[in-house]
């Protein structure tokens, strides 16, 4: 199993957020951890296991929906909270469970 956490939307080279908004971050989360799964020999059909950690509930339905196109069947099982503060003061992290085969 490959567990995955801190996964933030920074561009990796500059380590800066790509930008402020929560979908602009969601997308690279989500291509952030795309590339440590495929240098784990893993990919995105490879999780069982999701968790987002939002500064805002009201992110959600935005949240989703680009989640969505990266996982368009419900495949996984996936549980998203609000949380006080994030790291860096970002609007969104994502962790996850793999498996490798």
């Amino acid at each position: 199993m490959l567990f995955v956490y801190g996964v933030l939307g920074l561009i990796p080279e500059t380590r800066k957020f790509v930008l402020d908004s929560v979908e602009d971050q969601t997308k690279q989360v989500l291509n952030n951890m795309g590339e440590i799964l495929k240098a784990c020999g893993a990919s995105y059909s490879s999780m069982v296991k999701t968790t987002i950690m939002l500064a805002d509930l009201k992110y959600f339905k935005k949240v989703i929906e680009i989640y969505a196109k990266y996982f368009p069947l419900p495949t996984q099982a996936r549980s998203t909270y609000q949380v006080a503060a994030l790291p860096m003061d970002a609007r969104i992290e994502i962790e996850c469970i793999a498996v490798l085969q």
